[in-house]
């Protein structure tokens, strides 16, 4: 890491993405941090215009500033989509100053908008990893996670609903067999039997008498031939 003189408000350290520029003293908003620099690259020049690399920090159509070179502290700031600090440009100087745009506390980030090339070309390509989209992605991984609970919890309300009408349906019909036995026996408990009782009882409420399936009324009696009469 480069040395950094101890009067300055910011140190390079660990961040979520490497290395990052992270405050050391409370640093007011409007205070113009650290410069950013390096070789001025003319775009006219064919050799320069081929550089490429992720320190490129352009003024205008024609001069660049190639921030590669390790002194160039300015470099180790992270880009973020909420920023507390900002670029300020001054193309007619071809200088560059790292702004803050908020109250910056000790052991904070220092972060700034690289602008819409850079996050097209190096960072959506990756999925930008500032703070801001992390926690977009952590508030889309926790809805995520409720609908899906939520899902479930549907599904199983459904099937435990299915499963109650089921029982039901089984209940009411094993009730209706039950009903239909039980009025069975009574008929058959009732003697009834094509209409007829088996006790000699008949349905409307006559009665007759039987006797080893034969007829109740009484034979007649044969009538006797008069006697022959005497002849004198």
């Amino acid at each position: 890491m480069p040395s950094i003189p101890s009067n300055k408000p910011y140190r390079v350290g660990r961040s979520r993405t490497g290395l990052g520029l992270f405050a050391t003293k409370p640093i007011k908003k409007g205070t113009k941090i650290i410069r950013y620099f390096g070789p001025l690259l003319d775009s006219k020049k064919k050799e320069e215009d081929a550089i490429e690399n992720k320190y490129l920090f352009e003024l205008n159509d024609r001069w660049t500033i190639d921030g590669s070179v390790r002194k160039n502290i300015a470099r180790y700031i992270n880009h973020s989509c909420r920023p507390n600090a900002e670029s300020d440009v001054k193309p007619r100087k071809r200088k560059v100053f790292i702004r803050a745009i908020k109250n910056i506390e000790p052991g904070e980030e220092i972060n700034y908008d690289y602008g819409t090339d850079y996050f097209k070309a190096y960072l959506k390509p990756i999925g930008c990893k500032c703070a801001a989209c992390e926690k977009k992605r952590k508030k889309k991984r926790a809805e995520a996670r409720a609908e899906k609970a939520r899902l479930k919890a549907k599904a199983e309300r459904k099937a435990l609903k299915k499963a109650e009408e089921l029982a039901k349906a089984e209940a009411k019909k094993e009730k209706l067999k039950a009903k239909a036995e039980q009025k069975s026996k009574k008929k058959f408990n009732g003697h009834a039997l094509n209409g007829k009782s088996l006790n000699g009882t008949s349905l409307n409420g006559s009665s007759r008498v039987r006797a080893s399936g034969k007829k109740s009324a009484a034979r007649k009696q044969p009538v006797s031939a008069p006697a022959p009469a005497l002849q004198a």
